[in-house]
């Protein structure tokens, strides 16, 4: 199969590109590589710097799939610049697909967020309940998952709504729960929980990238919307489960994110994915990660640093 992996270069996607190149597919990465590339090299790897919203710039012709990752990730960042933010989010997504279904591609997969749901009282939140996004951010998403779905009977289309993401990957991440919470407890001693009483989604990246693997295999057997979290934590139980590792103080303060909710994935087990890793896995590797040297404490590692960064230098 030949893909298109927009964002292949990033936290999720360094980790997929090469589980999908183990498969024998043919794989095209385009990224804008603000990050940087932790890619190796690979006879069956392209990999194309550039920026989504250059659509005739793309590589489309030929693909079967187009997995889009490539997005403006987290609140902060689509705060920092919110026009940027809806251009790569929503218009260049539309484009994209646009430009997929024209050159005759087969399937889009895109990687939505959990988020969209907002504050939810319900026990567990599926898939068929009203969204109801707080930020900028979490806006885009339930946006562009409306614009994808309005071009399902013209390719198949399959939509994940992932859970906080944790683990290691080459092209790190720390300003996410899991990583952050932990990363603190190596570096600091301690651990700064705001609020801590909101229940959260978790993921492991191995399994979610697992998750965008089996929806390649099952075509269009399977379409439309998919939650994709397995452990429903509290954000002060998962700094305990880091502090059990790690001896480190915690420190709650109070927190203006209210978002709480209790995902529910039962509609992808339904398909057959079981998942393997756990949010004790996060944190014991990401914990050898840095034991090893292999991983450092960053700036890099957070999205919101690097963009200001760039925004300060005129890069953005």
């Amino acid at each position: 199969m030949r893909i298109l992996l927009t964002g292949g270069c990033g936290y999720v996607g360094s980790v997929l590109t090469p589980k999908l190149l183990e498969r024998g597919h043919e794989v095209t990465v385009y990224d804008i590589m603000w990050f940087g590339n932790f890619l190796k090299e690979h006879p069956n790897l392209t990999i194309i710097q550039g920026d989504i919203r250059d659509i005739d710039a793309v590589p489309m012709d030929g693909m079967d799939t187009v997995i889009h990752l490539a997005n403006i990730a987290n609140d902060p960042c689509s705060e920092l610049n919110p026009k940027l933010s809806w251009e790569v989010n929503v218009l260049a997504m539309m484009q994209l697909v646009e430009r997929a279904i024209a050159c005759g591609v087969g399937q889009f997969v895109y990687a939505s967020s959990g988020s969209v749901y907002g504050v939810k009282d319900e026990p567990e939140v599926t898939e068929n309940l009203s969204l109801l996004p707080i930020s900028d951010y979490n806006k885009t998403k339930m946006i562009s998952e409306r614009v994808l779905l309005s071009y399902q009977d013209k390719i198949i289309v399959q939509i994940v709504r992932p859970a906080t993401i944790c683990g290691y990957s080459p092209r790190m991440r720390l300003d996410l729960s899991v990583n952050m919470l932990t990363m603190q407890a190596l570096t600091k001693g301690k651990i700064t929980v705001f609020g801590g009483n909101q229940t959260r989604p978790n993921i492991h990246i191995q399994d979610i990238t697992n998750v965008f693997i089996h929806f390649l295999g099952l075509g269009d057997k399977v379409t439309g919307i998919y939650n994709a979290g397995f452990e429903n934590i509290s954000i002060l139980d998962i700094a305990r489960m880091a502090a059990e590792f790690i001896p480190a103080k915690i420190i709650v303060t109070e927190s203006n994110d209210p978002r709480s909710y209790r995902l529910n994935a039962d509609k992808l087990l339904n398909t057959g994915f079981r998942p393997t890793f756990k949010v004790v896995d996060a944190i014991k590797e990401i914990i050898a990660a840095f034991r090893t040297g292999k991983l450092k404490d960053e700036d890099g590692c957070y999205n919101i640093r690097t963009m200001r960064r760039m925004e300060s230098n005129g890069k953005m």
